[in-house]
């Protein structure tokens, strides 16, 4: 392989940009003709597969030249050059793949054996040896996994982001069985410093131990229909955190949570937060369930009767990036809510230029007109919070009075604030 790999890195340099393909070629289901048949028939089936494809390689009469190598096991790597079209090129593949064709007959049985092929083009589609070989193999991966009758793929960028996905979920998955998604709380405060409680934040880490960011877990944990899963776990844990720091202090404080979409309308969803209550022991009152406007486009009937039910026994509740989705007067009414959130991104450019700010204050005043109380969160400025100031805006949560805190921080800054009273 070292040695095929120094020809594909020359390859590279004769070629000057001249265009080759690189073919993963990986055989379907061979372990279980080791499995059934022992290692030494499997063994035979690999001579004479490899037989057949040198025979092809080995034809000089063909325009189109290819390199053929084992790599390892049931794993190959072809290479193709001189070819003039796509055609031509998938021809040559198409080569490979019949000469599977007809059965191997290996210790009186008849074996029919299919391979999976993935391609990729240099420079089309990679500019160096290792990234054309791994996208190669993205494609022969992704092939594999359709167990389609096409056993050839071309490399294509989505092939990456679904192998990403993939394994993001994975990671997602395996958090979620040994019970290490996590949770960070970050402060919220009135515009005179007073703390007026936590949003709990679902983070993650890798199995070595390194950050996943929220921003690429909770989306595609929505995607594949685990959020529901993420979403139960911040709050059991976070809550259990939040009635310690509340007993201890005697502060009344409030605990907001982040509920998707999917899980709000999810059945059982209204005993699952009776149950967390009643377990932390944390009163009904002190609870907030941060919900998007999307809610009331999805299932506009349901949501609001578990908006209410939950309402009636004392939770509140918050509109939560407000400004990014529907954000009209008509949707809002409808939600019976306690608090709006202001996304970070208008925060972000409330003093670019005046129209900015007066768009802010316009969002806060709508609230403040149906009798919400208005947070604003992303405030990482000291002019972002004198523009909050003087606009009316009652609460903020941002980097400038307080980042996400572990559990244990967030309970040494209730400790200090109890101590300075």
């Amino acid at each position: 392989m070292i040695l095929f790999f120094s020809l594909l890195q020359s390859v590279i340099i004769v070629s000057e940009k001249a265009r080759f393909t690189a073919v993963s070629i990986d055989l379907n289901h061979f372990k279980s003709v080791n499995d059934s048949l022992g290692q030494d028939a499997g063994d035979k089936v690999l001579i004479g597969i490899t037989e057949r494809w040198k025979t092809l390689s080995a034809d000089e009469s063909a325009a189109v030249q290819n390199y053929l190598t084992r790599i390892n096991g049931d794993e190959f790597l072809l290479i193709i050059c001189g070819y003039d079209t796509e055609k031509e090129l998938r021809d040559t593949i198409d080569r490979f793949a019949d000469a599977l064709s007809e059965p191997l007959t290996v210790e009186g049985c008849d074996l029919y054996i299919s391979a999976s092929f993935g391609y990729a083009e240099y420079p089309t589609d990679a500019d160096s040896a290792d990234s054309l070989i791994s996208h190669a193999d993205a494609a022969m991966n992704e092939i594999k996994k359709a167990n389609s009758s096409d056993h050839i793929l071309r490399y294509s960028s989505d092939i990456l982001r679904n192998e990403h996905i993939l394994e993001i979920e994975n990671k997602i998955r395996a958090a979620i069985e040994n019970d290490t998604v996590y949770f960070n709380l970050q402060p919220q405060y009135n515009m005179e410093h007073k703390l007026r409680g936590f949003e709990a934040l679902a983070r993650m880490k890798d199995s070595d131990g390194s950050f996943i960011s929220p921003g690429e877990f909770i989306p595609i944990a929505e995607k594949v229909g685990l959020i529901d899963k993420v979403d139960s776990m911040v709050f059991r844990k976070a809550a259990d955190c939040f009635s310690r720091i509340i007993k201890k202090s005697g502060l009344d404080l409030t605990l907001s949570i982040n509920a998707s979409v999917r899980h709000l309308l999810k059945n059982g969803f209204i005993e699952e937060i009776q149950e967390l209550i009643s377990k932390s022991g944390i009163s009904a009152s002190q609870l907030e369930i941060e919900i998007t406007e999307s809610i009331l486009i999805d299932s506009a009937e349901k949501a609001l009767q578990c908006i209410n039910r939950l309402r009636d026994i004392g939770v509140k509740f918050a509109i939560d990036d407000f400004g990014t989705g529907y954000s009209s007067l008509s949707y809002l009414s409808k939600i019976p809510a306690d608090l709006l959130k202001i996304d970070k991104s208008f925060i972000d450019r409330i003093n670019s230029n005046e129209s900015s700010k007066q768009y802010v204050a316009a969002m806060i005043s709508m609230g403040h007109i149906m009798g919400l109380d208005v947070i604003s969160e992303g405030v990482e400025e000291q002019e972002q919070l004198e523009a909050l100031r003087s606009i009316g805006c009652d609460l903020i949560q941002g980097f400038i009075w307080g980042r996400p805190l572990s559990a244990d921080d967030a309970e040494k800054l209730v400790d200090s604030i109890t101590a300075q009273t």
